[in-house]
């Protein structure tokens, strides 16, 4: 564990050696905790419960691990505080993330846990390790990692001289699913029902026995998703240890980062990476789910790439998605009563055509069009769709009078389920080209957006 309990020695240091640390009793066997004797109590200058582990074995020769439902019920019962942590977000607005590290780790002590995924949030535990307190962390082991990330929770281990807290899917769930809908049903259905058995349930439990935890999400992560993450908030989904809403508060210390701040603080920290970054990965989560992106494309398209943006959370941080996110029309957009909506339209141009659904009905049933058609199925709020969208116009005007027609339908809201039916869409944008003697469109195969790779599509098939 990252922090061991069988001793008072914390990490990078000893809890004894520092007055500003507090003092913490715990048994010498793993999951069973005696109380601290009244005198304790009232000799200790802060808060505290007893430690609590987060269902993970304590030493590496031990054989036997604590089931993972297993919470150890606090020893010693006390009033927690009401504290305004939307207030608390705004003061730490500014702050460094090494400062808001400092902060959580100094306010929850032994009951707040870092959330690895084995990505670039190792700069959680390059933080929390300067703030030279004692910390903790957790990951959650699907089965389906990367070898590449198993290794590097080893590294990682050895670097810090720490022992993560792993927790793992129910095995009778798991087998459930995979005998039901297979190994890969989640690229027919969609990866929630995968994630919730894998992902959501560990952390759950795991989230029981804590009162805060740290993630590393950042505002410029997900499209849609992050873009308002606080640096400090009481967690909207989860509950922790003394159950109930608001008993589990989430920080987020890098929340206000750019990821390549990130990276340049890795590198100049000299701190250990997983070995898939240098494979054109970013965003690393489970190995059927996650692949590398291209130039210019955006991190989380190399996660369950055959979504909408917008649905591109695995449910740990559901919270992120807003009522909005989710309305009728599923477009992302925050609608008002009048019906109107204020994303504002994208790929405007003279030489882009604006198709409606009887137009591309139409386009559909022609079989000896008089000319090819070039049109991107998209959706306004789509995070993807605004950043091809230069190139896309670009190489409408290139296009113009070469007697190739390019034209935009919107796919979301209503007509969300006719252009999955009748039009490939499988995500946004979706591109198609329909040829001069052909009734059936061609769809774009390639992730790069660039205009000459679209031209060259274009040209293969004119």
């Amino acid at each position: 564990m990252a922090l061991s309990l069988s001793s008072s020695t914390a990490i990078h240091g000893s809890l004894s050696s520092s007055s500003s640390h507090e003092h913490i009793k715990v048994g010498s066997k793993f999951g069973s905790f005696q109380p601290l004797d009244r005198a304790s109590i009232l000799s200790t200058p802060a808060r505290r419960l007893v430690v609590k582990p987060l269902n993970a074995e304590p030493k590496r020769n031990n054989s036997i691990v604590p089931a993972a439902a297993t919470i150890a019920a606090p020893e010693v019962g006390e009033k927690i505080e009401v504290e305004d942590y939307e207030k608390l977000a705004k003061e730490l607005e500014n702050a460094s993330a090494l400062e808001i590290m400092d902060k959580a780790l100094a306010k929850f002590g032994n009951d707040i846990a870092i959330a690895f995924s084995g990505a670039e949030d190792v700069a959680l535990i390059e933080y929390a390790r300067l703030t030279g307190r004692p910390f903790r962390v957790f990951s959650l082991d699907t089965g389906r990692l990367n070898p590449e990330t198993y290794k590097f929770f080893d590294t990682v281990e050895k670097q810090y001289g720490i022992h993560i807290e792993y927790m793992f899917p129910d095995a009778v769930e798991v087998q459930a699913l995979v005998r039901s809908k297979g190994l890969f049903s989640f690229y027919e259905d969609g990866h929630q029902e995968c994630c919730r058995v894998r992902k959501v349930r560990p952390l759950r439990r795991a989230l029981k026995g804590l009162r805060a935890w740290i993630t590393g999400q950042r505002k410029d992560q997900s499209p849609g998703t992050r873009s308002e993450v606080p640096v400090v908030q009481v967690d909207p989904v989860f509950e922790g240890l003394e159950g109930g809403v608001g008993s589990l508060v989430k920080w987020n210390p890098v929340a206000n980062v750019d990821g390549k701040d990130v990276w340049n603080f890795l590198r100049a920290m000299n701190v250990p990476v997983n070995s898939l970054h240098s494979q054109g990965y970013v965003s690393i989560g489970c190995e059927p789910c996650t692949r590398p992106v291209l130039p210019g494309q955006h991190e989380r398209e190399g996660r369950w790439w055959w979504e909408d943006a917008k649905a591109k959370e695995c449910g740990l941080h559901k919270g992120n998605l807003k009522e909005d996110n989710l309305n009728g029309n599923g477009n992302g957009a925050s609608v008002h009563a009048n019906g109107t909506t204020t994303v504002a339209d994208i790929f405007d141009s003279k030489n882009i055509v604006s198709l409606t659904r009887p137009g591309i009905e139409n386009l559909l049933k022609l079989e000896n069009r008089s000319e090819p058609w070039i049109v991107v199925l998209y959706a306004p709020w789509c995070r993807f769709c605004q950043a091809m969208e230069g190139s896309y116009v670009e190489l409408a005007e290139k296009l113009a009078g070469s007697g190739v027609k390019v034209a935009k339908f919107q796919a979301d809201g209503d007509q969300k389920t006719f252009a999955q039916q009748e039009l490939q869409l499988g995500s946004f944008p979706t591109i198609l080209f329909f040829p001069k003697y052909s009734s059936r469109p061609v769809k774009y195969p390639s992730e790069n957006r660039d205009v000459d790779s679209l031209l060259a599509f274009v040209n293969a098939l004119r």
